[in-house]
């Protein structure tokens, strides 16, 4: 089980540092790659390019969920890492659009692209093959290892981008600061494979026995699960937009929109990132206590009612009362973190899980995550007004509300 825990953990470590450095230098690389006099049409554009990662989850996620559920848990798994690793180093080489021209955005969209369908295969992927072989009581804390990898990973991203403003001078950050996290994922790259060379050997009592369904098991999974697709995806994008809002784009929201100081910003955002490192197995394990349904449906509805105060106190002069606010958002999101795993295997049938998963899951995240960050600008940019991104929380809070009203309760229950 340890060395379960730890293939999920290192894996999404890799995968969301390498996303979390691109959302936290948006708007240096959008002045690199997408010089403009009007730095909100700039920034606009590096978040674009952001939410094209997102955009090629689905299909990341229904290629290497095809891939797990025919042939096995662990090719999938060592695609995934590799094809991140890979496409992250060569962002930290390419050319700028002042060395290049037009070739330099169109470069980094393909890279991002490559980074995004490699993160549609390796959450849902990794999710599955833990809660898979965990004991029914354990599923949420078992499976908490992706999320808590992916927030060490955002963590990790957060405290490099600490570093380098201590550091280095702005301009030093401008020039060629900003590769530094890109090249350095090739290193966790590295690790990630080695935890995983061999792990083929823990995964042969698991593999697949042959498919129930006749043909893909994407399009078997859309034709007979769409119920449950639809439920997780409405509570999945409570996650994307609360986690892409609250602790990626706020890093550009405090500097760019409330004027705080680069160096500020990340260090509040790390330690908002540390607290949610022990909310998400905190509420993993209570959701194995007192089921899936009361834990998701209680942070739906403290999002609903908190998000405005929470996000007007961000705005105070006082950094510490800012910190304070993101630490609340921390206890909120995180409990949300750890509990979608375990809901995302125990919702589809064995045959199908990983693709299933990996469409409700991707498409969400696509949708509602990836875009959350440009929505955000856009609607400040628009309404003149710095609370705009309240309403997407609130909204995505509602409407996972209303999915998670809707679930059968799977807590504890045998797999399907």
């Amino acid at each position: 089980m340890r060395r379960i825990v730890a293939t999920s953990f290192v894996g999404n470590v890799l995968e969301l540092f390498d996303f979390a450095a691109y959302g936290y230098f948006a708007a240096v690389i959008g002045r690199q790659f997408f010089p403009a006099d009007n730095p909100t049409v700039s920034l606009m554009a590096s978040l674009g390019v952001f939410a094209a990662g997102f955009i090629a989850r689905p299909i990341g996620g229904i290629l290497f969920g095809h891939v797990a559920d025919r042939i096995g848990r662990a090719p999938a798994l060592l695609g995934s890492v590799a094809l991140m690793a890979i496409s992250t180093f060569l962002i930290g080489l390419l050319p700028t659009y002042a060395q290049i021209g037009a070739a330099a955005p169109i470069l980094l969209v393909v890279m991002r692209l490559l980074q995004g369908a490699s993160v549609g295969g390796e959450f849902t992927t990794s999710v599955v093959y833990a809660v898979e072989h965990a004991p029914p009581h354990r599923r949420a804390l078992i499976g908490s290892a992706s999320s808590l990898g992916a927030t060490s990973g955002m963590l990790l991203g957060s405290g490099v981008g600490v570093l380098l403003t201590a550091l280095l001078s702005p301009e030093s950050i401008e020039n060629w600061g900003w590769r530094v996290p890109f090249l350095l994922g090739i290193v966790l790259g590295v690790v990630g494979y080695l935890t995983r060379r061999n792990l083929s050997e823990v995964a042969e009592a698991e593999a697949p026995a042959g498919p129930a369904h006749a043909g893909l098991p994407v399009v078997a999974a859309i034709r007979t699960q769409w119920r449950a697709l639809l439920q997780v995806m409405g509570i999945a994008c409570l996650m994307g937009v609360g986690f892409y809002i609250l602790f990626v784009y706020s890093v550009t929201y405090l500097s760019t929109i409330l004027h705080h100081s680069i160096r500020e910003a990340f260090n509040i955002n790390t330690i908002a990132l540390l607290v949610m490192l022990v909310t998400i197995p905190a509420g993993a394990a209570l959701s194995d206590r007192i089921g899936r349904k009361p834990l998701l449906g209680g942070c739906a509805v403290l999002l609903i009612l908190l998000t405005w105060p929470l996000l007007h106190a961000m705005h105070s002069a006082d950094s510490t009362v800012v910190l304070l606010a993101q630490c609340g958002f921390a206890f909120l999101v995180g409990p949300l973190l750890g509990t979608m795993p375990a809901l995302l295997v125990e919702a589809f049938p064995r045959d199908l899980r990983c693709s299933a998963a990996s469409v409700a899951y991707n498409l969400s995240m696509a949708v509602f995550g990836g875009l959350s960050p440009m929505v955000a600008t856009w609607l400040i940019s628009r309404t003149q007004k710095d609370m705009a991104p309240a309403y997407l929380v609130i909204g995505a809070a509602v409407v996972a509300l209303v999915a998670v009203l809707t679930l059968r309760e799977t807590a504890r229950r045998p797999l399907r």
